[in-house]
């Protein structure tokens, strides 16, 4: 018991990485687990899962949340202003509304994905997690599920502006646009845009629940979310 407490009272007092990995690695039994660890770090993810990505799976799930909005790519940002100065202002708030419409549609998508990284979490993994930055977590499953992600959105992306009809309404607002005098023609790829802007849009407001569990002990809503991110208060 006495060997115990001294190893938690270390976990306070010892300000760099190297020095509290090297205590973690020496907890007694009876503390805290190597796959107790990486268990709380799976909760974390999934509750950052659970709680931030299924809100923008929601009608404005993108298009009202300012940290993750879809807003145009530079390339349509002149489209934008030249239909606007024409007195078009609503249809290009349409063409806005429906590349984040898409977005919404696609991260429905997301959740199998991220769930198989999840339960992919080694110890050592853990460690480094638990260990890094505000978003370390955030940033391993970036690492997991990027590539994979990005090919289960692009279809559904691409599928998703024929159904909400973005595909006919940036073709009528590039085709107006191109029909302008004095104007360079523009055919950016929006699919692939959107994409990348859906991604980023999840790994933000995974990022989001991983800090407020780092930073705010009322967020860590379970005995385990206490126990294991006590050791890196």
């Amino acid at each position: 018991m006495k060997k115990s407490c001294i190893a938690l009272l270390a976990l306070f007092m010892l300000s760099s990485c190297a020095e509290l990995q090297q205590v973690i690695n020496q907890l007694p039994q009876g503390t805290i687990g190597n796959e107790e660890i990486a268990s709380g770090l799976r909760q974390a993810l999934d509750m950052g899962i659970d709680k931030q990505v299924s809100k923008l799976t929601q009608t404005d799930g993108f298009f009202k949340n300012e940290l993750v909005k879809i807003l145009l790519p530079d390339e349509l940002k002149k489209v934008d202003k030249a239909l606007r100065d024409l007195g078009l202002s609503n249809l290009a708030d349409e063409g806005l509304k429906v590349l984040n419409r898409a977005a919404e549609d696609a991260v429905k998508e997301a959740t199998p994905i991220f769930v198989d990284a999840v339960k992919g979490i080694t110890f050592t993994d853990a460690k480094n997690i638990l260990l890094g930055s505000d978003n370390a977590a955030t940033q391993y499953l970036s690492s997991k599920t990027e590539n994979a992600l990005y090919a289960k959105f692009n279809p559904i992306i691409k599928n998703s502006f024929n159904k909400v009809g973005a595909d006919q309404i940036w073709s009528n607002l590039i085709t107006r646009y191109n029909a302008l005098p004095f104007t360079t023609d523009v055919n950016p790829n929006l699919t692939d845009y959107v994409t990348n802007e859906a991604l980023k849009g999840v790994y933000t407001m995974i990022a989001v629940e991983e800090k407020e569990i780092r930073t705010n002990f009322s967020s860590r809503t379970t005995d385990l979310l206490k126990r294991v991110f006590a050791l890196q208060d």
